[in-house]
């Protein structure tokens, strides 16, 4: 996501909706995880949680899964602390 579209994050809707539509995964694990924890956090995310956010949607199902269920830890582009931080409210959703 570029900077100038995780700072219109909140206040567009167009916005808020591609990410909840990204969320919607093919493993159906994940696709519950990260809806119940868009129905509950959505309006709070601050732009660099939808940076992470973001960033851990562009990884594979199984990629995603792993790091969800602590199977994994980011690395590369992925070991950033706020990466690290949403991971940690993921986790404990």
């Amino acid at each position: 996501m570029s900077p100038e579209n995780s700072r219109e994050h909140q206040a567009d809707p167009a916005n808020r909706a591609r990410l909840r539509w990204r969320a919607r995964r093919g493993l159906l694990e994940n696709d519950l995880i990260l809806t119940r924890f868009l129905d509950a956090h959505e309006t709070e995310l601050t732009d660099e949680e939808v940076d992470a956010f973001t960033r851990l949607l562009d990884l594979s199902d199984n990629a995603l899964m792993d790091l969800v269920l602590a199977r994994s830890e980011p690395q590369g582009e992925l070991d950033l602390p706020h990466v690290h931080a949403l991971l940690a409210r993921l986790r404990r959703a």
